[in-house]
């Protein structure tokens, strides 16, 4: 099969053009796994596939999930053999809300407002000097972003302000700021340009429309992975190339995310499902489209074949870690490296393993944050999980454990989370890294369980047998739930 990595690659958030859709081969290439339909070349208009490579090829794979309303609006008729009816709907506005008439003026209004921000944030990644301008609440805005880019370390860093003041570019800002500030784009002789390119790729290719599982989390995770390679137990031992993986796998992991879990997509048959024989499914895909972004780019094009081909390897090393189904392994693991006192960070894998856990740590750290960003994240994560509820309920599909909203509320939700996964987890980070963070992670969790404990009884209280279905699913909630209904399933 033919790799033609010249052809266009759309961002998700911007329709295809018909002169595109009439170039099948831009669309899917041909493949000769049955999981994408007849490999004849002139019914590749009916494979809901995208732009995808051949399973077997394991360091080429590259899928990307176009919008189905345009490809219907060009008379494309979708796939109906094996698929649930449900893939006809378009997974990037599974999370969209309608907006009334008269919510559309404001928001032409907020994206005047918001142009000359677009303006300066452009020229500040270029590097291109400030111009005069009498915008001065938009010079502002740009000041307070760079006051709190000084304060990045700090774990109360506030990452929804912080991306409203670069105007939703949070994940660009965030890690170009921290690989300039390592010094990773002159030692790697990065262009920063592809950089900059690569970098607003990756935001595109979050779903904003998801609740949670956006560019705003991918930017909180890379802020909190910062705050973990600054720990003087890998600050004094990772190297500059172990610090660029974990940045890079941060930003990425969980890069065209389609809001929903693994269980849904396999037992709605939808093609990432198949195509990674429903083992780490999202996972698979983040690393994928990581990698087609880093060749789409040509971000390391001028490193040896072979460096490029590590580099995604332990890319996706990295971002297979963070598969909660794989908990348990990871985690035992860690605990034993820690009883036996084996771990040591002057090896390479051992040096990886603790990036694994870092990222681990970071990917679920929003119950250790301050109480006031660590409630917005749990109402997000919880937001998404009712919603893919209802959307099961609606077809009649078993619900998901965790996404009933009539069986569950957010702190049950939380509670559970805390007490099976996100504890466990930070206790042996603690004992890893014995530090004033880990100690102020600890803190935060304890008063946010507490927190979400207190609002429990209230619930409980209002129903009629005195005690709630979701504080009985709390008190014994299987770890198997756990594992399927957990923020990155």
């Amino acid at each position: 099969m033919e790799l033609c990595y010249q052809l266009p690659v759309l961002p998700l958030d911007r329709p295809v053009p018909k002169h595109v859709l009439s170039r099948r081969g831009a669309i899917s290439f041909s493949s000769s796994s049955s999981l994408f339909g007849a490999p004849d070349p002139r019914q590749l208009s009916q494979r809901r596939g995208a732009i995808s490579y051949d399973s077997s090829d394991q360091t080429a794979l590259y899928i990307r999930m176009l919008d189905v309303r345009v490809r219907s609006q060009v008379g494309f008729e979708p796939e109906r053999r094996g698929s649930h009816p449900y893939l006809g709907v378009d997974f990037r506005t599974l999370h969209s809300r309608a907006e009334s008439a008269g919510s559309i003026p404001a928001r032409r209004i907020r994206r005047l407002f918001s142009f000359q921000r677009h303006l300066l944030s452009s020229r500040l990644l270029r590097g291109a000097p400030h111009l005069n301008t009498l915008h001065i609440l938009d010079e502002d805005y740009c000041g307070q972003a760079k006051c709190m880019l000084e304060k990045v370390g700090t774990w109360n860093f506030d990452i929804f302000l912080f991306d409203r003041l670069t105007n939703g570019n949070s994940l660009v800002f965030l890690t170009f700021h921290l690989l300039n500030q390592y010094g990773l784009i002159e030692l790697f002789q990065l262009d920063m340009v592809k950089v900059r390119r690569f970098l607003v790729l990756v935001q595109e290719d979050y779903h904003n429309q998801n609740p949670y599982h956006n560019a705003v989390h991918a930017a909180d995770v890379t802020q909190a992975m910062h705050c973990y390679l600054r720990e003087p137990k890998l600050a004094q031992s990772l190297t500059s190339f172990d610090i660029l993986l974990g940045l890079l796998a941060a930003a990425t992991h969980d890069l065209d995310h389609p809001g929903v879990n693994q269980p849904f997509l396999i037992k709605t048959n939808h093609y990432l499902a198949a195509l990674y024989r429903n083992t780490s499914v999202l996972e698979n895909h983040h690393w994928r489209s990581a990698v087609g972004l880093l060749r789409e780019t040509d971000l390391f094009s001028h490193l040896p074949a072979e460096d490029s081909l590590g580099i995604e390897r332990q890319l996706g090393s990295l971002i297979l870690a963070t598969d909660i189904s794989r908990q348990n392994d990871y985690l035992s693991r860690f605990r034993t490296h820690l009883d036996e006192n084996s771990l040591c960070l002057g090896q390479s894998s051992h040096r990886h393993f603790s990036l694994q856990m870092a990222l681990k740590c970071a990917d679920i750290c929003n119950p250790c944050r301050p109480w006031e960003l660590s409630k917005q994240w749990s109402e997000k994560v919880t937001e998404e999980f009712f919603h893919q509820g209802d959307i099961e309920k609606k077809h009649k599909l078993e619900i998901s454990p965790l996404c009933d909203s009539e069986a569950n509320t957010i702190a049950s939700v939380q509670i559970g989370f805390m007490t099976y996964v996100v504890e466990p987890l930070f206790a042996e980070w603690a004992r890893f890294s014995d530090t004033r963070l880990s100690q102020t992670m600890l803190g935060h969790l304890g008063l946010n369980k507490a927190s979400w404990s207190a609002m429990e009884p209230e619930a409980s209280g209002s129903s009629e047998e005195g005690e709630s279905e979701p504080t009985r699913a709390t008190e014994e909630p299987s770890s198997r739930a756990l594992s399927q209904g957990s923020q990155e399933s």
